[in-house]
């Protein structure tokens, strides 16, 4: 049973306010998990701007801060600089760096400090970033892993990375995974699937990928695999991107002569349906700190095909096909596999459906806030 006595909770909420992506998602996931948890803490959300999207941020239990004075002409240095010094008469017990970073002398604040780490994919493959990006961000995570009471790792693999890449103790670091949105857990209706379907003018079968438009998505090799496995069907992207790598799939599709939709204004609340009239759902990212897509794919029984070898298998267990993502030949028959072989397809929706349990919404906000309890007392270690 954790300790009911309040306790306050600063956080790094860049992402949460400005971020429609993963570590926006991951953020807001947990802060909302937390407010219907354990409203009774005081969260303090630290943002260099607010653009309203969301303004359930900035009702109880959550107080927001922003740059003030001089700070406001430059947000983005106050964020590294500035947020200790705002911090100093909050009274806070804990400083929660959501993007594996925190701000210059938040030790310094007399409070207990965490940092989540989602991902060493810049030490993994760094060919995908600039050097000056990758310099800049491995100091910044460096020094974040030097200075944290506390590490929350998003998963095995990623505990593992950063006990190889920047050498934390192993004892400093505690796994505690992330969830998805709460529509995933809620029934649907069959005239919800049907207004999402005519919205966005979906085919009849398809398959189905949902992720950034960026190169490490891999995006690229599940349509070579469609022509590799001569597989007769739409496939459906769902994500933001830049426009040249837009143009990269739509000519790679026409190359290949393969049918394409892509889809990058999707609504967060339209995803449910748009997984559910999938015929299969394939991520054939080339690495990834956890995968959300997976989770929401397992959730909505859709049948998935994903990359063997990272920590896809965390989530699905044995109720996924794992291939090779550099290998079209591999993805494109697992793909056929699974679109022909119904009874092994369906036992295998099952065994994912049943794997997304521990990634309740209840059970996560309990070893998030154990995590908060035990660092705040000095457990950890």
């Amino acid at each position: 049973m954790l300790n009911p006595e309040q306790i306050v909770i600063a956080y790094d909420a860049k992402r949460a306010f400005l971020n429609q992506r993963g570590l926006g998602n991951y953020s807001r996931t947990l802060l909302a998990q937390l407010k219907h948890y354990y409203g009774h803490n005081r969260y303090i959300l630290c943002t260099p701007k607010d653009t309203h999207q969301y303004p359930w941020l900035s009702e109880a239990p959550f107080e927001k801060i922003t740059p003030q004075g001089l700070w406001s002409i430059a947000p983005s240095v106050w964020r590294r600089y500035g947020i200790t010094p705002a911090l100093k008469h909050q009274h806070i017990d804990l400083y929660h760096g959501l993007s594996q970073e925190l701000p210059k002398g938040i030790e310094h604040v007399g409070c207990k400090t965490i940092v989540t780490m989602h991902d060493a994919i810049f030490m993994r493959y760094p060919e995908l970033y600039s050097a000056t990006y990758r310099a800049s961000f491995i100091r910044r995570n460096q020094s974040a892993c030097e200075r944290a009471d506390c590490i929350i790792a998003i998963s095995e693999q990623t505990k593992r990375d950063f006990i190889s890449f920047f050498g934390v103790p192993e004892h400093r670091i505690r796994v505690v995974y992330q969830g998805c949105n709460d529509i995933y857990w809620q029934d649907l209706k069959p005239q919800q699937i049907s207004a999402v379907s005519v919205r966005y003018q979906l085919p009849g079968s398809y398959v189905l990928s949902v992720g950034a438009l960026e190169e490490r998505k891999n995006h690229v090799r599940l349509i070579e695999a469609m022509t590799a496995a001569h597989i007769d069907l739409p496939v459906v992207i769902v994500g933001r991107g830049n426009e040249r790598q837009a143009q990269l799939l739509r000519e790679t599709a026409k190359c290949y002569g393969v049918s394409l939709r892509l889809i990058e204004n999707a609504r967060t609340e339209d995803l449910p349906a748009i997984y559910r009239r999938a015929s299969v759902f394939v991520y054939p990212s080339l690495f990834e700190g956890f995968g959300i897509p997976i989770l929401e794919a397992a959730r909505c029984q859709t049948p998935i095909v994903t990359s063997a070898g990272t920590c896809f298998e965390e989530i699905a267990g044995e109720g996924a096909l794992y291939v090779s993502p550099t290998d079209e030949q591999a993805i494109g028959q697992a793909i056929r596999e699974t679109l022909e072989n119904s009874e092994e397809t369906n036992q295998r929706m099952l065994t994912a459906l049943a794997q997304t349990e521990k990634f309740r919404a209840e059970n996560i906000a309990k070893n998030l806030m154990q995590t908060y309890h035990d660092t705040i007392h000095g457990h950890i270690g």
